[in-house]
């Protein structure tokens, strides 16, 4: 698909950064866009949705879609299935829709390969002390599990450089502010304007 009127902004973070906390804010106050509902074959959980939270599938429905080329990407979490299905987003995204897609760096990686023109945005902490504090802070977590996290949080950093955009999750307000500005200045691109401003361009230069 050429691009089109609706941006796909893909936005990944290690954990504790605070990119679900900063997704959220942002959709409250920003019109027009949305998150990407991706498919699972895991069992939903109490108090889930159905294609609000996943669209929830039998595995071989998902291995079939795998087959059919119908997912942006798909990984294999332990003994599940997660994808993106490309027509749900490019639908949206010919209506001049804006959707955001929150995955690590594998699943953006795949995203670019099949749509170039989305928008990536990586979410940094401010420190790695910050970053421990916040994780350590949930009280979920065991030290095992928080080391592995911070582990893990370096090997996703490490792919900062394939990424358009790099916010830093310090001062919330300033950095909501920040996404917001990515978004709205995409908005303002050449050929999202003159489609949307076509009476009004007409009306200026007759």
């Amino acid at each position: 698909m050429n691009d089109p009127l609706g941006t796909l902004f893909v936005i990944s973070a290690p954990s504790g950064a605070g990119k679900t906390s900063l997704v959220k804010a942002l959709l409250e106050q920003t019109e027009d866009i949305g998150v990407s509902v991706s498919h699972t074959t895991r069992v939903k959980r109490e108090g889930e949705q159905d294609g609000v939270d996943y669209h929830f599938v039998e595995k071989e429905a998902f291995i079939s879609m795998v087959e059919q080329g119908a997912f942006l990407e798909h990984a294999q979490v332990f003994d599940n299935y997660y994808g993106t299905a490309a027509a749900n987003i490019e639908a949206k995204l010919k209506q001049g829709e804006d959707v955001i897609l929150e995955i690590d760096w594998q699943g953006a990686a795949q995203v670019r390969k099949q749509l170039p023109y989305s928008v990536n945005i990586f979410i940094l902490p401010p420190s790695r002390q910050t970053l421990e504090e916040r994780l350590r802070g949930r009280g979920q977590d065991s030290d095992e599990i928080i080391a592995r996290r911070m582990s893990d949080a370096t090997s996703e950093t490490s792919h900062y450089s394939e990424y358009d955009y790099l916010v830093v999750n310090d001062d919330f307000d300033d950095d909501l502010m920040d996404l917001k500005g990515i978004v709205l200045a995409r908005r303002c691109r050449y050929k999202a304007q003159t489609q949307r401003l076509t009476a009004l361009l007409k009306e200026l230069l007759d």
